[in-house]
């Protein structure tokens, strides 16, 4: 089964492929993009290496990465994803990232919620979670937008991190 495209008012999302690299590449070269995200950031072979394996996968059917592309001009604006947590599981995970030209804007909330519906309803998963550094108000505002429930929060060696959960009984 291929990964559905949904739309919404103002978005595209399809799902990523290969050719989006380029654009993920220069979206987390931006200013704050990764700040609260452990990763290959500061090597460019291992960050494009890192994109790549994420995209390729594999996942469970109908789990994967999508790309946001905004309707009126398909400009990229992000991803979104829906994946095993850290691509391992066995919980699976929502987690966004948007440009910071479209912070602030709704977006993030406007493309998990297809997604959310699309886990929870479509693919009967019985429950969702998204794991965010604890300081990121703004994707701990995204959590809570789309009905997430904190549960906990733990730390690490780099990051302490807040744990939001959604069950198929409150899907949007």
């Amino acid at each position: 089964m291929a990964l559905p495209s949904f739309t919404t008012g103002r978005l595209r999302l399809r799902p990523r492929t290969l050719a989006d690299t380029e654009p993920c590449f220069a979206m987390d070269r931006e200013p704050d993009v990764v700040r609260y995200i452990d990763g290959p950031w500061e090597d460019p072979a291992a960050h494009r290496a890192f994109i790549e394996d994420r995209t390729r996968g594999p996942y469970p059917e109908g789990l994967g990465y999508w790309t946001i592309l905004r309707r009126e001009d398909e400009a990229f604006l992000g991803w979104v994803l829906l994946i095993p947590l850290d691509a391992k599981g066995p919980e699976t995970e929502i987690g966004w990232r948007l440009r910071p030209a479209v912070w602030g804007l709704g977006y993030a909330t406007e493309a998990a919620t297809p997604l959310l519906r699309h886990g929870l309803v479509t693919l009967g998963l019985g429950e969702i979670i998204a794991e965010t550094d604890a300081e990121n108000r703004a994707s701990r505002r995204v959590a809570e937008k789309l009905g997430l429930v904190l549960t906990s929060t733990r730390r690490t060696t780099t990051r302490r991190w807040a744990l939001y959960r959604i069950t198929r009984s409150a899907a949007p």
